[in-house]
C-alpha cells in the first residue's frame, strides 16, 4: 500500500517537520500578487490610488492584470515604499540583475557613462 505525503511527513522527527513547515512558509511568502503585497504592506486601494494619482477602481483593475508595463509596476512598487529590480535567471550561470530597464536603472546608467576612448588615426 502506498504511503501518502501526509503520512510520510507525520513519520518524520518533530524537529524536521518544524524545519519543513518553516521553509514552506518562507517559499509561500516569497511569491505574492500585487494585491497580496499591498495587503501585506497594510495599504488600502484608496491610499494606493492617492499615491499613484489614479482612482481606486484603477488600482483594483491594475491588481487583476497579468501584463503590466515595467514603468507601471515600478511606480506601484514605489508607492508601496519599495523599489523594483529585475533579475534574469539562466540554467548555466548565476542570476543577472538587469540594469537600464526601469527609470531608476536608466538614471544609474547615465551616471556610469564611459569616457570615449581616444583612437589614433593612421
Amino acid at each position: 500500500m502506498p504511503i501518502t505525503l501526509k503520512e510520510k511527513i507525520k513519520g518524520l522527527p518533530r524537529e524536521r517537520r518544524k524545519r519543513i513547515e518553516a521553509r514552506t512558509a518562507e517559499l509561500i511568502a516569497e511569491e505574492m500578487t500585487l494585491r497580496e503585497l499591498r495587503l501585506a504592506r497594510k495599504l488600502t486601494q484608496v491610499r494606493m490610488a492617492k499615491a499613484l494619482g489614479i482612482t481606486q477602481d484603477s488600482v483594483s483593475r491594475l491588481e487583476k492584470r497579468s501584463d503590466l508595463l515595467l514603468s507601471t509596476l515600478r511606480k506601484t512598487i514605489e508607492a508601496m515604499g519599495g523599489s523594483l529590480s529585475l533579475i534574469a535567471k539562466f540554467p548555466d550561470r548565476a542570476p543577472v540583475v538587469l540594469s537600464g530597464i526601469t527609470e531608476e536603472g536608466k538614471a544609474e546608467l547615465s551616471g556610469k557613462a564611459r569616457k570615449p576612448v581616444a583612437r589614433k588615426h593612421t
